[in-house]
C-alpha cells in the first residue's frame, strides 16, 4: 500500500494532504481537519455559536461568533496557549457594559484573541461627542476597551476552499456597533487557516458606515495562558525602548522578560515598548517555553499597529501574559484627541489590519 500523498502547506507546521490523495482514502473531510459549527450550551455561555477550527496539524482553535468572533479556545499539539480565565467565553447578552464604573469587560475576557474598539480602547473617562449633533448627549463615557468584544457577528460564511492541493478553512463576519446619534462602525472579519497548518490568518476592516466623523481606536489583548505559560517561560521582543511602566513594575519587581510561577496577590504589571520592525517591516514578538519545546508568535503590522503594550497578570488563579498591538499609546482616548493622533473615520473610509498568530516547534 503507497503512503498518502501530501504537499507542502503555505502557512508552516509540515505538510497539509493532497486534495485528490485525501479523497482516496476519505469521503468526509473532517477525517483531515476542518470547520464545525456548534452551540454552547450551559452555564454562562449557554447560546453561544462557536465555529471549530481543526487543522490536522496540531492546531485547534474556537471562533466565539456571538463575541464578536474572537478567538477563544486554541490548543497546539494538545497544549492550551489560548488563556483560560475564570469567567469562561460569557453570552454577551449577560454584559452589562456601564457597570462598575466602566470596568465590567474584566467579567468577559478570556480566550486567545480578545479584541477592543471600534471606536474606543483603553481606560475610560469622559471625552466629548459633539460630531454627532446631539443635544441631550454631548459627551460620553466609554468602558474598559470599548463595545466591540461582547456584540454577536453576523456570519457570512465559513467553511473550507481548495486551490489545487491547498485547503483554506476559514470564516467571515461582520460585527456592527451602531447607535442612533451615535458611532456606525462595522468591523468586517476573516480568519483562515491551512490544512496541515499551524498559522491563523486574521484579517479586519473597520469601515464607517455612518456619515459622522467618527473617532476610531482598535487593539487585540492577545493572551497567553498555562501551560504554554510556565515558570522559566520567556517574552522574546526587539525593545528598543520601554516608553511607559505601571508603578507596579518598581514595587514588585518582577521581570518581564523571564515569566515566574503564578505569585500571590499580583498585581498587573503593564509596559508599553517601542519595537525595531523586522527587515520585512513586519512586527514579530512570541512567548517561548523552552522546556516543553513549544512558542507561540504575534505577527503584526506596526504601520496600523504604531504602538505595543506587555500585559502582566501572574496572579495565582488568573495566570497570563497579554501581548497588545495598538492604534494608539497607553495614555488613551483623550490623550489622543488632544495631541492629534486620534483617528477619525469619514463616510465610507476603513482601516485594515493584517494579523498572522503562529504556533511553533523546537
Amino acid at each position: 500500500m503507497g503512503d498518502v500523498v501530501t504537499t507542502a502547506s503555505t502557512s508552516g507546521g509540515g505538510p497539509g494532504p493532497g486534495r485528490s490523495a485525501l479523497e482516496r482514502v476519505t469521503g468526509d473531510l473532517a477525517a483531515a481537519g476542518g470547520v464545525r459549527a456548534v452551540v454552547l450550551d450551559d452555564g454562562s455561555e449557554r447560546g453561544i455559536r462557536v465555529l471549530e477550527f481543526r487543522t490536522g496539524g496540531g492546531l485547534r482553535f474556537d471562533v466565539l461568533v456571538d463575541r464578536a468572533m474572537d478567538i477563544g479556545l486554541a490548543e497546539f499539539d494538545d497544549l492550551s496557549v489560548g488563556w483560560r480565565s475564570a469567567t469562561g467565553f460569557r453570552h454577551p447578552g449577560l454584559h452589562e457594559h456601564n457597570d462598575e464604573d466602566g470596568l465590567s469587560w474584566l467579567r468577559s475576557m478570556s480566550g486567545l484573541v480578545v479584541t477592543a474598539g471600534l471606536d474606543h480602547t483603553l481606560f475610560g473617562g469622559e471625552v466629548g461627542s459633539e460630531q454627532y449633533h446631539y443635544p441631550p448627549r454631548l459627551h460620553v463615557r466609554p468602558g474598559l476597551h470599548g463595545r466591540v468584544a461582547n456584540i454577536p457577528a453576523r456570519l457570512t460564511g465559513y467553511g473550507e476552499e481548495w486551490d489545487g492541493d491547498r485547503c483554506v478553512l476559514w470564516a467571515e463576519g461582520e460585527i456592527h456597533q451602531a447607535a442612533i446619534f451615535a458611532e456606525n462602525l462595522v468591523l468586517h472579519r476573516r480568519i483562515e487557516a491551512d490544512l496541515g497548518g499551524t498559522d491563523i490568518r486574521l484579517t479586519d476592516r473597520v469601515r464607517n458606515a455612518g456619515f459622522d466623523l467618527t473617532p476610531h481606536m482598535f487593539l487585540y489583548h492577545v493572551n497567553v495562558g498555562w501551560p504554554l505559560l510556565g515558570e522559566g517561560s520567556t517574552f522574546d521582543a526587539p525593545i528598543a525602548q520601554t516608553l511607559w511602566r505601571s508603578d507596579s513594575v518598581a514595587e514588585q519587581g518582577v521581570s518581564h522578560l523571564v515569566f515566574p510561577g503564578p505569585q500571590p496577590g499580583f498585581v498587573e504589571q503593564v509596559y508599553e515598548h517601542a519595537l525595531t520592525p523586522d527587515p520585512d517591516g513586519r512586527q514579530r514578538v512570541r512567548v517561548v517555553n523552552t522546556a516543553r519545546g513549544r512558542a507561540f508568535e504575534l505577527d503584526y503590522d506596526p504601520a496600523a499597529f504604531p504602538a505595543f503594550f506587555e500585559w502582566l497578570n501572574l496572579r495565582e488563579g488568573s495566570y497570563a501574559v497579554g501581548l497588545e498591538p495598538s492604534t494608539h499609546h497607553v495614555a488613551g482616548d483623550a490623550a489622543a484627541r488632544d495631541d492629534g493622533s486620534m483617528i477619525w473615520l469619514a463616510h465610507g473610509e476603513d482601516r485594515t489590519y493584517q494579523t498572522v498568530f503562529r504556533f511553533t516547534r523546537g
